[in-house]
């Protein structure tokens, strides 16, 4: 149980996976529910060391007065073979990022440092990544509510257990999966999309696929990183059913020629160490191109008023934040749930277009190379004054509208972030009556 001697405020211990892209998230909700209810909620964000600096770049996006109100625990990162300590960020790794994946979602390596965490920070609420399964049920041995927060939107995530359920019931020798009884239109996934877990239907990573459900039904409640002017469609379906990334260096070769010709002003970002472009391309790109390794400021790019469209691997966080933004995307997924994000941003919301409409695989053996021939003719056809970039970027323009209103005072997830304290409000006051009554003999 929560200790008895608590201060007004609801203290709600948020536990992230361990990359950017998740931590980035569970940074914003933190901040965003104390400006929800400013008198009413304490959040820290607990990450291992390495991760740290992770948390306070997401802090410093919403300004100085973000550092003073939320704060931060660390627990440590396990010991694993062949991981360089101090590598401890799967957005990070490179070729050991698998190393991070397996050992993070290990429950016998990680669950024993996030349970001494728990029970030191004794928090009156729980928000966990859906990675950390035992959450849900180490809150539950200490009275207090866990949430699930999915960094993942309403459609992926409905799209997910779609194509899970469909790939155990296929036995058929099409190349192509399709998601019978998806809301809307048909969806239509190639099987060398699909990673081999679902194939052969065996576990991911180590990971029992059944827990994760299980643990997100001991779950208090589900809050996923979305709002509803852009998935409504999906919202009432999920909540009926209660419901190693790898670094392709000729693939960068491909894409620098590919920029170099489309004749178009840019800014690239590359995180691939022991990569250089083509001999001679910085300089016959000259002052046209920017590269820059590392880090970039993606929202304050992306709101820039230069910035015309965004080429990326379109994972959940880079497509909210472009959505905001109201830039169009021009999609080039690596990775399964890239791969279905496309199809939101391509197929429903058609703020986008994919950059290669040729084979694709996520399994590296199997994967091509995107010619920079392709690259070239795609983003100039989707720049081209009156065409399939302007449409897109008018409806992208429609959503951002719809995504600033959603989280102002007032708005659909200003309002849903005021419930979900109050329900953990709720849910700590009758744990606690619940532990003072009398117990019987």
């Amino acid at each position: 149980m929560a200790s008895t001697d608590r201060s007004k405020k609801l203290r709600v211990l948020l536990i992230p996976f361990l990359a950017t892209s998740h931590i980035g998230p569970f940074t914003d909700l933190a901040v965003r529910l104390v400006t929800a209810r400013p008198d009413a909620v304490e959040p820290t964000i607990a990450v291992t060391p390495a991760n740290v600096s992770v948390v306070r770049s997401a802090l410093e996006r919403h300004g100085s007065a973000a550092t003073s109100v939320v704060s931060i625990a660390t627990y440590p990162f396990p010991e694993v073979a062949g991981l360089p300590r101090g590598v401890e960020n799967l957005s990070t790794a490179g070729a050991d990022g698998w190393r991070i994946d397996v050992a993070a979602t290990n429950e016998a390596l990680t669950r024993p440092a996030q349970e001494a965490l728990i029970s030191g920070q004794s928090p009156d609420a729980l928000i966990t990544d859906a990675h950390f399964f035992w959450n849900a049920g180490l809150a539950e041995e200490l009275g207090v509510p866990c949430v699930l927060f999915s960094v993942i939107g309403l459609f992926s995530g409905l799209a997910m257990r779609f194509v899970t359920a469909a790939a155990a019931n296929d036995d058929s020798d099409s190349a192509e999966l399709t998601l019978a009884g998806f809301p809307g239109a048909e969806l239509r996934f190639p099987k060398s999309e699909l990673p081999d877990f679902l194939i052969r239907q065996g576990n991911l990573d180590g990971i029992d696929p059944n827990k994760i459900p299980q643990g997100q039904r001991m779950c208090h409640g589900l809050a996923v990183n979305a709002f509803l002017g852009m998935e409504q469609p999906y919202r009432e379906r999920f909540l009926r059913d209660g419901l190693a990334k790898r670094v392709y260096l000729e693939q960068l070769d491909e894409l620098a020629l590919g920029l170099e010709a489309s004749g178009e002003p840019f800014l690239w970002a590359v995180r691939a160490d022991g990569w250089s472009p083509p001999a001679g391309w910085e300089e016959r790109v000259g002052e046209r191109g920017v590269l820059v390794r590392g880090w970039v400021p993606q929202t304050a790019i992306l709101s820039h008023p230069a910035t015309a469209a965004f080429l990326t691997h379109c994972g959940s966080s880079s497509l909210l934040e472009a959505v905001a933004a109201g830039v169009p995307l021009l999609t080039w997924p690596l990775v399964f749930d890239q791969f279905i994000e496309e199809r939101l941003v391509t197929d429903v919301l058609r703020i986008g277009e994919r950059v290669w409409d040729g084979p694709r695989s996520v399994r590296h053996e199997e994967a091509m190379v995107v010619p920079a021939a392709a690259v070239a003719r795609a983003l100039a056809r989707f720049l081209e004054p009156g065409g399939a970039g302007d449409a897109a970027r008018l409806r992208a323009q429609e959503l951002a509208a719809e995504a600033h209103a959603a989280v102002a005072e007032g708005g659909s997830s200003y309002r849903d972030l005021r419930r979900l304290v109050d329900d953990m409000v709720e849910a700590r006051a009758a744990g606690g009556e619940a532990a003072a009554a009398p117990q019987p003999q």
